[in-house]
């Protein structure tokens, strides 16, 4: 069980979209946007556990077009949320980076992440620990996962809002938000790759 915990931490403290926009959001818009951010990351990343524990994710990612489709789907939302995060501030009327990103965004971010599936599936595929008692085994596997989780999004959230805090010059505010940007898009590049 030790061991789950371990690869439950690494999986999830590597930079993914969760997390930088969860850094990026506290760092542009403060700890309430980012709170509401979070918990809608969760619940989402949550979801997305019993959508692949109950095979439903595996049966729709078997679809090379939804799996497509779901792809371009996360990048260009990817790409919207840095766009709200680089332009924190800004008066560019389309975007509306005045407006923080919240509940809605973190659970919708989740929904089509492809990391939160590869992580789920990896948690809950691999590193059976009961295999008597299977139920008793995804149950704790749960409480295992959010109890790794929740510290350590509130943790990069801290981060973020910490960055915050400090009044830094405006054009320092904008190079940090450009640079959490870029790590998203980053990330979203380097997924993108290696669909092909």
């Amino acid at each position: 069980m030790l061991e789950f915990a371990a690869a439950v931490f690494f999986l999830f403290i590597t930079p993914g979209p969760g997390v930088l926009s969860t850094a990026g959001i506290g760092s542009a818009f403060g700890a309430r946007a980012g709170l509401s951010y979070v918990v809608g990351l969760g619940l989402g990343h949550n979801l997305v556990a019993l959508l692949v524990i109950t095979g439903i994710a595996a049966a729709a990612l078997a679809l090379p077009w939804l799996r497509t489709v779901l792809g371009l789907a996360a990048a260009l939302y990817l790409l919207y949320l840095a766009a709200k995060i680089a332009l924190a501030g800004s008066r560019i009327g389309f975007i509306h980076p005045e407006e923080p990103p919240g509940f809605v965004n973190g659970f919708t971010l989740q929904m089509i992440n492809p990391k939160a599936y590869a992580v789920n599936t990896a948690i809950f595929s691999g590193f059976a620990f009961m295999p008597q008692d299977v139920t008793a085994e995804i149950a704790l596997k749960f409480l295992i996962m959010n109890a790794v989780w929740i510290p350590i999004h509130a943790l990069w959230l801290h981060a973020g809002v910490t960055v915050r805090r400090l009044e830094l010059p405006p054009r320092i505010n904008r190079i940090i938000n450009v640079a959490m940007a870029l790590a998203m898009l980053t990330v979203v590049a380097l997924a993108v790759a290696s669909q092909f």
